[in-house]
């Protein structure tokens, strides 16, 4: 073999070895078999050639090619290419998230169906991930606007804790919580003398109370309401033969066939009855006047008138 052969030979060698080690250091494994899709961003944001692409949080490909789309001037397309085993279902999206250290990566939102599927070659949509510094960034506006009645309520707040009037409430209530404490401690001391006391009073209560059910169920209790249903009897019929007793002196009084009936129901007999009592008196009155019409004594024997 010739010498420049060989000088060629080694230099061909030396360039695939040289795009095989940059491809390697970019991430870019020649000798695997990947499928090429396209991506349609707005703004990149600084994406730039050998970026990771991700599904769900595992790098499924790299970034291959960024190329403005000078014709409409208004997207910019990137080249992506995804390991051969990696399907890339209908509705998935691709979003663009920044890291810390400045880098972005992209991030494939892959769509509901896994087995409907798009052809290798085919346009996705792209944006911009929302991640907690974004949401961060949108915050900015409305936290500027609250910041003068953050600083109105920080002033207000200094004015009320130099308020005297808040040193005394705080002292008031500390000692209302020393108070609560001494409170909680008698109740504590009350749990744990007096209320095992008041239970064990409890617990012989219901013993005793156990013993009186138990002595009464043993009384006889059909008896007794029998014995009762004859007292009540008996009673019954004392109370009928007091009510025809009551009715027939009633009648007797209210008759006249009798000396007490008509004592109290002849009229004239009290006239009679009045008369003379009213004689009576009149007697009595006349004797204690003139006792010598009546009774005449005397130690020297009768006196002819």
């Amino acid at each position: 073999m010739k010498k420049e052969t060989k000088i060629a030979l080694t230099a061909v060698v030396a360039l695939v070895l040289l795009f095989v080690g940059i491809n390697f250091l970019k991430g870019i494994n020649v000798f695997q078999a990947t499928n090429t899709y396209y991506v349609k961003f707005k703004d990149v944001a600084g994406l730039a050639v050998s970026n990771p692409v991700y599904a769900n949080g595992y790098p499924v490909g790299i970034v291959r090619t960024v190329s403005y789309d000078y014709q409409r001037g208004e997207n910019v397309v990137v080249g992506i290419e995804l390991d051969d085993a990696m399907r890339v279902p209908k509705h998935t999206r691709a979003e663009l998230e920044t890291e810390l250290m400045g880098g972005v990566k992209m991030l494939l939102v892959l769509g509901p169906n896994p087995a409907d599927v798009i052809a290798q070659g085919d346009t996705i949509s792209g944006g911009m991930h929302e991640g907690a510094m974004d949401k961060l960034q949108a915050m900015v506006p409305a936290i500027e606007q609250m910041m003068p009645k953050l600083d109105s309520i920080m002033t207000n707040i200094n004015r009320l804790t130099g308020d005297p009037a808040l040193m005394q409430v705080l002292h008031n209530t500390a000692a209302m919580t020393n108070d609560l404490k001494q409170m909680t401690n008698r109740m504590n001391d009350m749990m744990q003398r007096e209320i095992p006391q008041a239970m064990a009073n409890m617990n012989r209560t219901m013993a005793h109370a156990e013993q009186l059910t138990a002595r009464l169920a043993e009384l006889d209790v059909q008896h007794t309401l029998q014995s009762v249903d004859a007292t009540l009897q008996s009673t019954k019929q004392l109370t009928d033969q007091l009510a025809s007793t009551t009715s027939f002196l009633d009648g007797k009084l209210r008759s006249t066939d009798n000396t007490l009936g008509l004592f109290l129901n002849d009229r004239g007999v009290y006239d009679n009855l009045n008369a003379t009592l009213s004689h009576s008196d009149s007697l009595m009155m006349d004797l204690k006047a003139h006792p010598k019409r009546y009774v005449h004594f005397s130690i020297f024997g009768k006196k002819d008138k």
